[in-house]
Order: C-alpha cells, then structure tokens, then sequence
C-alpha cells in the first residue's frame, strides 16, 4: 500500500506502454516538448475540462475529476464520470483525438481511472467508454481481467522505474516519429552506427526492454 507522497501520475501509464523511455523523459526529467498529435490533444481536453457537473436524463456527469488509488500508487484526473441515479456503476468516459487504436494504451488508461474510482467509491465498475475526436462517438470498453492485470504490471513497473531513478536505454522503433520528445530522445542518432538489434542485442533482448 502506498502513501500519499508516493503516488504517481496515473497519465503517465498511456506513455509507459508506448515507450518506458519517453515515460522516464517525462516523469523522470520533466522534459515535455509539443507536437501536432499533443496539441490536438490538449484542445480537445480543453473543451471536456472545462464543463461543470449536470443532471440530466438520470445520469449525473461529473468532469475533471480527482482520481487517487493507494493501492496502485496512482494519481490524476478523470475526463468525465458518469453516475447513474438508479445505482448503477460509474461509467469513466476518456477523451482522446484521433481513432480507436489498436494497442492498449488508451484502454490501460481507462482502466487506471475505473480501478481507482473502484477503491474510491467501494463499487465494481465492469465498463467504461473512449470517445475519439475524429469519429466523434464513444467505443465501450470492457475492463476485463486481462487489461486489469496489464495495468496493475503496468502501474508496478512504473513504481520501479521511479524508484530506480535509472534512465531506459534508447531503442529505435516504428512509432518512434510519432513521439513529440524524438528530438530529445534522439533514438536515430543513439543506433547511427547499425540496427537497434545490434546497438542493443537481440531482438528478444530489446523487446525485453520495453
């Protein structure tokens, strides 16, 4: 169980799934630097953020909710929550620009802010939504145990990366042009002299890494 002054940024479970490098450069170094993707990002959490609680149709929607979880170690914010007045569950809804993607990063994030408002709130919360910006409409996502164990790993992992102060090694991957810091990380430069497989060892060895 952790304290108060241990918690960590729930967002930054999105960023260690796609790159423990880039989480360490955020979380570790405070390094921050925008691109297209972070700004569009930003403006559409604008538009959620700025709303005030309302009633309406039976469901009460609370935004820019304060999230914490002393189990996970984990802090932040909930884009909306929705609480029905009959007694059902609460149904976290997680703002995002673009489309439904295919890997887990959104969907950890999400469960992140379910199994907070679960130990919060003393509820078991089955489902919740992303809405993406580019489709405008919500993709229902089930927080099965599968992505809950994923994202307790995930949040686990993030609390030793922290605890070890310790920078992860650069590796040079597909996505790597999609992230706002490749400038800082400089993973081209860092495997200029052959593949990441070399520079770094096998190709198990790196996924290993990650």
């Amino acid at each position: 169980m952790y304290t108060e002054s241990d918690l960590l940024a729930l967002s930054g479970l999105q960023h260690l799934l796609f790159c423990e490098r880039q989480w360490a450069l955020i979380h570790l170094e405070q390094q921050w630097e925008e691109n297209r993707l972070t700004s569009e990002g930003k403006l559409l959490h604008a538009k959620t953020d700025s709303g005030k609680p309302e009633q309406r149709g039976g469901i009460r929607t609370v935004r820019s909710l304060a999230l914490r979880s002393f189990r996970l170690g984990l802090s932040g914010i909930a884009d909306v929550v929705e609480f029905p007045l009959n007694g059902d569950p609460p149904y976290p809804v997680e703002y995002k620009r673009g489309k439904n993607k295919a890997e887990d990063v959104d969907r950890v994030q999400l469960c992140a802010q379910a199994l907070c408002l679960e130990e919060m709130l003393d509820v078991s919360i089955p489902v919740g939504a992303l809405f993406y910006g580019e489709p405008r409409r919500r993709t229902e996502v089930d927080l099965d145990l599968e992505l809950r164990q994923k994202t307790e790993r995930l949040a686990l992992r993030m609390h030793e990366i922290f605890d070890s102060r310790m920078m992860p090694r650069p590796i040079l991957l597909p996505h790597c042009k999609n992230c706002s810091l490749v400038n800082l990380c400089q993973p081209k430069a860092l495997t200029g002299r052959g593949s990441a497989a070399t520079f770094f060892g096998s190709a198990q060895e790196c996924e290993e890494m990650r």
